[in-house]
């Protein structure tokens, strides 16, 4: 009762999310040893990024979309699944003082034709299998000046102008972040449109200080455990896609604000598979929509919990869940 009546936030007259997700982590004694992303499709390890990585390549980034002509205040639009590179694109936009305008992998040419016209973005980062969409559009967008292709050449040339990891291969590594006010816009995320038009929602840069304590009380005081390095021993994992506010303040933020290991899970979800991964990432916490949490029930029928944690092997603390009614079950 005492931590809630003395309970208020603290909001700095200057914040910047990308400065305390990554470039706060980057500085540290371990920066080279701390693992930021773990990244896995179709069940293999695609690879793991410290937070220095994660902090240089956001460094080349900012580059080179200042050299494009990004400007503080600019729409960047990401249309990324849970990989290392989208983590990458977030600080990049956000420590140049620009807005991060996530797009959904399963948005079809409509959908983004009117997030893109409405939001006037200047520019698109796009996963290869993305680009498709957007070639049937960018005619349509003619505020859009460029788009950055993610993926082999041959799959990104013909939609993207810039290749991704050919751009940030002659970038320079050095950056120095804006310094934005804690109401500077940050994150511009649309509704889904269900009563009219989708509507842009302009997220400031203090949102993710008053996202935090719900964070932390829902995942069993995450990164508060009392150990001496208790934020570095935590592993995160949510299917929630990081282009959703449930993927990006419940999962992806969060926990590089904790400097934390975050698991990214390319791909559709997979009940089977999601067990598997949590037994094998040693994930200690996780954000899981119900929808999810029955289908994981249902292909372990009859099975008691101590079994199904013994036979994957779980490490799981702290489970949250949201967006819809859970059953009693």
């Amino acid at each position: 009762s005492r931590l809630h009546s003395n309970f208020a936030w603290q909001v700095p007259a200057q914040f910047n999310i990308a400065q305390v997700c990554s470039q706060r982590w980057a500085t540290r004694v371990d920066a080279a040893t701390r693992i930021a992303i773990r990244s896995y499709a179709d069940g293999s390890l695609q690879g793991s990024w410290t937070y220095a990585q994660l902090q240089e390549q956001a460094n080349r980034l900012a580059n080179v979309l200042t050299g494009l002509g990004v400007k503080r205040g600019d729409r960047v639009a990401i249309v990324m699944p849970q990989r290392f590179e989208t983590a990458v694109v977030y600080m990049a936009v956000l420590q140049m003082g620009a807005v991060a305008m996530p797009l959904s992998m399963l948005f079809g040419p409509e959908a983004l034709e009117y997030r893109l016209q409405n939001s006037e973005a200047v520019l698109v980062i796009a996963d290869a299998l993305a680009l498709p969409g957007l070639r049937l559009v960018r005619g349509a967008c003619p505020l859009l000046l460029n788009v950055i292709g993610l993926g082999p050449l041959y799959a990104t040339q013909d939609v993207a102008e810039i290749n991704y990891a050919e751009a940030l291969a002659s970038a320079s590594s050095h950056f120095a972040g804006v310094a934005t006010a804690a109401e500077d816009p940050a994150i511009l995320i649309y509704t889904s449109g269900t009563t009219g038009n989708p509507k842009g929602a302009l997220i400031p840069q203090r949102a993710l200080i008053g996202k935090l304590t719900g964070f932390v009380c829902s995942q069993n005081w995450f990164g508060f455990d009392g150990t001496d390095n208790a934020e570095s021993e935590a592993v995160f994992w949510s299917p929630a896609d990081w282009a959703w506010t449930g993927g990006l303040m419940d999962a992806l933020l969060p926990t590089l604000y904790f400097g934390c290991t975050i698991i990214a899970q390319a791909g559709r979800f997979e009940p089977q598979g999601a067990l598997e991964l949590l037994g094998r990432c040693g994930v200690t916490h996780t954000f899981l929509f119900p929808t999810a949490i029955k289908a994981m029930m249902k292909s372990c029928p009859g099975t008691a919990r101590k079994t199904v944690q013994a036979q994957y092997g779980l490490k799981l603390q702290a489970l949250m869940s949201a967006g819809e009614a859970m059953g009693d079950a």
